[in-house]
């Protein structure tokens, strides 16, 4: 599935690695997976920036959702500049809601209360990322972003998405394409 996305020229399950030299200081070092990418545009969500401002239980509470004893307490994390207050949850796929959309493999979006109940219940997926906020482009805009040498492209697994430190969620990323990209040139691709 994911090699008849990258041959349709579409990246829906692939994590973005913004490149070091990257001037927008919102992306600086982030990786994104995308959730969807087609001719009208992509979403995705970063994957390695808390939000420090609210904690799971908080966010319960503004919800009027009741967690159980022992639930366990998740890290709110920023998932891009845009719809800020609205909420997203990337999961394993052990657990779908009629809600849920197949990112990649393995991996699952769910953007509706219940998945947010599930979990609040203790009967959530075995992994989860909370996130508010998301990243959008507009039709052909991230095309021109990676051609212009913004971003590059690695395959999406469980780990970079619910594992790690989130420090160190760039690095590992940059490491799964087998090369130093700080010695690439920032002109690549131009004449």
């Amino acid at each position: 599935m994911t090699e008849k996305k990258i041959e349709s020229g579409y990246l829906e399950g692939q994590i973005l690695i913004a490149m070091p030299t990257m001037s927008d200081p919102r992306f600086k070092k982030t990786i994104i997976l995308l959730c969807s990418h087609s001719a009208e545009g992509a979403m995705g969500i970063v994957l390695n920036k808390n939000l420090n401002i609210l904690s799971f239980d908080d966010l319960l509470g503004q919800l009027d959702i009741t967690s159980v004893e022992g639930s366990e307490d998740r890290i709110i994390h920023f998932g891009g500049p845009v719809e800020t207050e609205r909420g997203f949850v990337l999961h394993s796929t052990d657990l779908i809601h009629e809600t849920s959309i197949m990112v990649g493999d393995g991996i699952a979006l769910t953007a509706t209360l219940d998945m947010l109940q599930s979990m609040a219940e203790g009967n959530g997926p075995n992994d989860s990322f909370l996130a508010l906020g998301y990243s959008g482009w507009g039709p052909g805009q991230l095309e021109q972003e990676i051609q212009d040498n913004g971003w590059l492209v690695v395959e999406a697994d469980s780990n970079l998405v619910f594992r790690g430190e989130l420090d160190d969620k760039w690095q590992a990323a940059i490491n799964k394409l087998g090369f130093d990209p700080g010695l690439l040139s920032s002109d690549l691709g131009h004449a």
